[in-house]
């Protein structure tokens, strides 16, 4: 834990905790949802149970990735470069985090409202079975955005458990901040295109300075913060469409 003592390591957490948040609110709109389904006396329980296992889904990515990485034989040859498994890895992810992105920023804006609400019995054993299965899903984008963003396993986890910890004491509050205010939101899945071509870059042995994605990031929520604030509180925000709605 010797980061706790780096001004630097602490920039990194604190940028990857609150893009973690961020992101992480569909799975909060999503175990809600399903929670939902359930008897009002089993709805926390279930939503506490979901959080959890999204928690420790991510952890264990996390680990596995991590291992990975550390495979630096290479393997083959592109354009010249050599790629090992580490190197496959981040180009994997970096794409995949493209890809994701880029669908999630076109069903906030074009897409259909609803279009991925699931339909369960509801009964708390097949609700959890459903939140394990996305919980993998919503899993991922989050671990490689860890991966991408810092290089100590022990911020990545820290900032997983805190998120999650947020997440289930302010769940309400910070979503309907993100309702309120879907720039927000917007500049997230931004911030996942720059970490994915951040990400190919790395694979293809091209570094890029951490300090300019943070640089950039933050730059960016302080512009954001300046059109909140200038902004007039009547004008009323987009209304981003969700995949995850009540019936």
């Amino acid at each position: 834990m010797e980061w706790l003592s780096d001004p630097n390591a602490w920039i990194a957490f604190v940028t990857l905790l609150g893009l973690e948040i961020v992101l992480g609110i569909d799975n909060v709109v999503f175990i809600s949802i399903l929670a939902g389904k359930l008897p009002k006396e089993e709805q926390a329980k279930a939503r506490y149970v979901g959080l959890g296992l999204a928690m420790f889904m991510r952890i264990a990515l996390l680990f596995s990735i991590s291992w990975v990485i550390r495979l630096t034989a290479p393997l083959f040859s592109v354009w010249g470069s050599e790629i090992s498994g580490r190197d496959l890895i981040l180009i994997i992810g970096g794409l995949f985090l493209l890809a994701k992105a880029t669908r999630e920023i076109h069903q906030k804006l074009e897409g259909e409202e609803g279009h991925s609400s699931v339909r369960v019995k509801p009964s708390f054993r097949s609700v959890i079975f459903q939140v394990l299965l996305l919980d993998i899903v919503f899993s991922l984008d989050s671990v490689i955005t860890a991966v991408g963003m810092v290089d100590d396993i022990s911020i990545m986890i820290s900032s997983v458990v805190l998120a999650v910890a947020f997440m289930m004491v302010f769940a309400a509050p910070i979503s309907n901040f993100v309702d309120r205010h879907p720039t927000f939101k917007m500049l997230a899945l931004s911030f996942l295109l720059l970490i994915g071509c951040t990400l190919i870059a790395e694979g293809f042995d091209q570094h890029i300075s951490k300090g300019y994605i943070y640089a950039a990031m933050a730059f960016s929520v302080f512009v954001e913060a300046l059109n909140l604030r200038l902004r007039k509180s009547t004008t009323k925000p987009v209304k981003l469409h969700e995949p995850y709605v009540k019936d």
